[in-house]
Order: C-alpha cells, then structure tokens, then sequence
C-alpha cells in the first residue's frame, strides 16, 4: 500500500515541526529508522524530534542521533508539548497506534498529518500517507527506497546509511530470513559506498555482551523445551530468573532464535515475565511457511510477521504454558507436514 507518497515531497518542501515516533520497546529497525528519518529531515531544514515511547537497550546507544532520543515515559510533560505542537508525525516500524501504549492518547489528540512507514501485516487507516509493505524485511530498507522515491537518495550520508543498515542487519537476522532478497543486498551495498561501515556496526551490536547477560542465555537455554511431536521448542524466563540475572532492556534480544538451531524444529517461542508489570510478554519465530502472525493475532494479542512476531498473555507462566501447549493440537499438521 502506497498513499500520496509523491505529494509528501511537495509537503516536505518547506520547514515543519516534525515528530517521530518508534513503537514501544524499540528494536534496531525501529531506531535505526526514526533516527536515519530524523537526520534526513533535518539535512531538508525542519524541526524535528524522535519521542520514543520508552527506553530502548544499549546496544543501540552507539547510533548517530540517539543521544537527541527524548522518552515519553519519563519526559511526558515535553514530549506533549512537541506532540500538540507538531505539523507532520512519521509513524515508523509499527501500524496501529497501540503499539506505543501510554502515548497513544497524545497522539489521537493531536492535529498533526500522520505518516506511516512500516512493514508489518494489516496496517490501521490513521495516517493520511502511509508506505506499507509486508514483504519488505525492514522499516530501515523501506526508509531507503522512501528517500530514493522522493529523489533524495544521494542525501543519505554516513550518519544515515549507518542507522539504515543497523536496522536492516537487525531485523534481517544478519541477512539471514527469507525477506532478504537480491535488492536488499543491493541496497547495503549503497549504504557501504555512503559510509556505513558493516563490521564496526555489526560488533556495536553483537559483542558488546555482558557476563550477566551471557549467564541469562545459560539459563535460558537450560529453561529449553522441545516438543518432538509439534517440531516446537520454548523457552521461558521468570521475572525472578531475569532478576537474578541482572536484566536490563535487550538482554533477551535473539534468545528466541537458538531454538530454530534445532533440527526439524519449526516454530520457537519464549515466554518472558515482564518485571515490572503482570503479563508475559511472548515473541514467535518459525522457518518456512508456518505464520507466528496468525498465531500471535488469535492466541495472544498480538502480531507481526510470517516468521516473526509477538505478543502478550495476562495469565500466569504456569496457565500461558499450559495454553500454549493445547493449542499446539491445532497446528500439528502445519508444524509436521
């Protein structure tokens, strides 16, 4: 889906107060892409701002920009004031506005013309521009061909190809899932020629491990159950284990991958207790054409991808397993054949 994507240019064309906004728990395609947004609209002479709904790992800290990050959850007097007095708002890596939570009311509220760049299923209709498309692999590669659209690609320079590539590495798995495609490889060697430098990027984001996160993979992968019958592995964390572990935001970025290292495993999913609030919170990984979206969307009040997505249970670990587990019944086919 492509709305009136040209006449944004017309609209960009003179100054504005512009705001981006990342969904909750932002990811490395969610920053990479309000932050390479960010620095763009500024090369174009507008007043612009990412407010993101709350803290984001470390990990992610090292990018051009990100210090200018303002948190709605701990500067929400300032960030509504740049929201009410905002001409344009970017929507970016996300498609319906209950993904940024406590920031959704400020956002309905306001009078600003909405944009919507984002690569998820099913997209809600708030936005007057919206650039939707679940094929593409990331929101950072879609921002890239949004600039090249608009005849702005020989813009992008070190500081943009830089936060475009972190998030299309990210959400890619290292170029590894099916949504990499010939262009995408095309497009990071674009982002290289403009400066992004792949190997510095991929160890500010990879190696920069703690002992404290390393020993919470331990546990993790000792918390691993393989479900031989649905070829279905999960994992679960406690909020005490995560406590034990010294967690902080990220830790857990990837965990649910080691379960599709398994042969004939096809669907991986990790059940995390949140520490400061009462829900699990879930994330679902699968190979092939098995869809943790539709599963996510039914079962647990969530959404995504074909091979990724997350979701939420208010139940207990104990009852979100056990639902879990009984719903497997229904994929058995799928999983099997």
């Amino acid at each position: 889906m492509n709305t009136n994507i040209q006449e944004l240019g017309e609209v960009l064309a003179s100054p504005k107060n512009i705001v981006i906004v990342p969904h909750k728990n932002p990811d490395g395609d969610a920053i990479g892409a309000s932050l390479a947004v960010y620095h763009y609209l500024n090369l174009l002479g507008h007043n612009t701002v990412v407010i993101s709904p709350n803290e984001y790992p470390d990990f992610l800290k090292w990018m051009p920009g990100s210090e200018n990050v303002l948190k709605f959850d701990t500067k929400r007097k300032a960030a509504k004031i740049l929201i009410e007095n905002a001409d344009l708002i970017f929507t970016l890596d996300f498609n319906a506005l209950d993904r940024v939570e406590d920031m959704k009311p400020s956002l309905e509220s306001s009078k600003a013309t909405f944009v919507m760049i984002d690569h998820h299923e099913q997209p809600d209709d708030y936005a007057a521009y919206i650039y939707s498309d679940p094929k593409m692999g990331s929101t950072c590669e879609m921002i890239y061909h949004f600039m090249d659209t608009l005849g702005h690609r020989d813009k992008i320079n070190k500081d943009i190809a830089t936060c475009l590539y972190t998030g299309i590495m990210t959400d890619s798995g290292s170029f590894r899932f099916p949504s990499t495609t010939s262009i995408t490889h095309r497009v990071i060697a674009d982002l290289m020629d403009r400066g992004a430098e792949n190997s510095d990027i991929h160890s500010a984001v990879y190696d920069t491990n703690g002992l404290s996160r390393l020993h919470l993979l331990g546990c993790a992968l000792k918390n691993l159950v393989l479900l031989e019958k649905y070829n279905t592995v999960y994992i679960t964390l406690s909020r005490k284990e995560l406590e034990q572990f010294g967690f902080k935001k990220g830790d857990t970025e990837g965990f649910v991958n080691y379960g599709l290292s398994l042969k004939n495993v096809r669907f991986s999913v990790i059940f995390l207790e949140d520490t400061q609030e009462d829900f699990i919170k879930i994330s679902l990984r699968s190979v092939g054409d098995f869809s943790v979206n539709e599963v996510a969307r039914k079962h647990f009040n969530g959404g995504g991808h074909i091979n990724a997505a997350g979701g939420r249970s208010d139940l207990s670990m104990e009852e979100t397993i056990e639902k879990f587990r009984k719903l497997l019944d229904g994929y058995k086919k799928e999983l099997t054949t």
